[in-house]
């Protein structure tokens, strides 16, 4: 039998309370190389206790194969109590918990019967592809760093050798840090996407292009944390919330800001130093209002056709 495999980025801390698709995400564990959830975590989602919800898949047993769920071994067990803080008390426990893979939760909806249920499992279910998603755009990352651990674990290593090794990673870490990279919000985290906005536009060092046809005051409001004497050419729609006026004031106190017209752009593009761009999925004054992402063009091309259609 495989051993227990946790992964740090997505073992969750302590909480036990799972609202929301980040903390559900937080609650998912690789164990026997899948992505499973275990099931007082799953309980705890629908509102059960973790005996009815064990009762109802022994009187469908039929419905959940191995693939689907499985029991945890004495060993696994013992690593998971060892990992989580929220298992401690399977530690005394006679029986070992029940993992549910993706399929399994899908299963589950249907057997406890009731509409919160099936609302849970698709939160649930979002979480799973969620997290796959993730692994399966960081698997490089993943795999440098443990063929990196692997070599530094060994101990005819000499200490300089462990130093470079360790700043290797670190670089590796700094290349493909998602944070930089991509970002993905879900609706509802309003500040955090005000936060991830405010932290690109201080990347700025000279200038700042911001393509945005409904930009508006919320705007200004990212724009202002950009960096001293970093200038900003806004492009938006006719239509959009924002007057000169609005633009007059913000550059009386953070300067300068010019107001350009354009019917050109659908999407939404944010330019810093005409190198580094991202597209955007929602406006930015709408930013964690709605499910958006942000992610950065490597395509040197792309961003310099879009420079193009602006200075036409």
């Amino acid at each position: 039998m495989k051993s227990l495999n946790i992964s740090n980025a997505i073992v969750a801390a302590n909480s036990y309370k799972l609202d929301t698709l980040q903390e559900i995400e937080d609650k998912i564990l690789i164990i026997r190389g899948v992505q499973v959830m275990i099931d007082r975590d799953l309980a705890n989602v629908y509102g059960v206790e973790t005996k009815r919800l064990n009762e109802q898949v022994r009187r469908n047993i039929e419905r959940f194969p191995e693939r689907f769920m499985f029991q945890l071994s004495d060993n696994e067990t013992d690593k998971l109590v060892a990992s989580c803080d929220r298992f401690k008390t399977l530690k005394h426990s006679t029986s070992n918990p029940y993992a549910f893979t993706e399929q399994g939760v899908s299963m589950l909806a249907s057997v406890l019967h009731s509409e919160t249920a099936v609302q849970k499992s698709i939160k649930i279910i979002d979480a799973f592809v969620a997290m796959r998603r993730f692994i399966q755009s960081n698997a490089k990352l993943f795999i440098e760093l443990d063929l990196l651990r692997k070599e530094i674990s060994d101990t005819n290593l000499h200490l300089q050798e462990n130093d470079r090794k360790i700043e290797h990673i670190l670089t590796i870490m700094d290349k493909y840090k998602i944070e930089d990279r991509q970002k993905l919000f879900f609706d509802g985290q309003i500040y955090n996407a005000f936060s991830f906005m405010v932290s690109l536009v201080q990347k700025a060092e000279k200038e700042i292009i911001l393509i945005d046809n409904y930009a508006g005051v919320g705007t200004l409001d990212v724009l202002s944390k950009k960096k001293e004497n970093v200038d900003v050419q806004l492009f938006t729609g006719k239509k959009a919330k924002i007057t000169q006026s609005d633009i007059d004031k913000f550059n009386a106190q953070y300067p300068t800001i010019t107001l350009n017209y354009t019917e050109t752009f659908h999407d939404r593009f944010l330019i810093l130093d005409k190198g580094t761009a991202y597209s955007i999925g929602s406006s930015v004054k709408d930013a964690g209002k709605r499910c958006f992402a942000v992610t950065q063009i490597n395509e040197e091309w792309m961003v310099k056709m879009v420079l193009e259609k602006i200075s036409r």
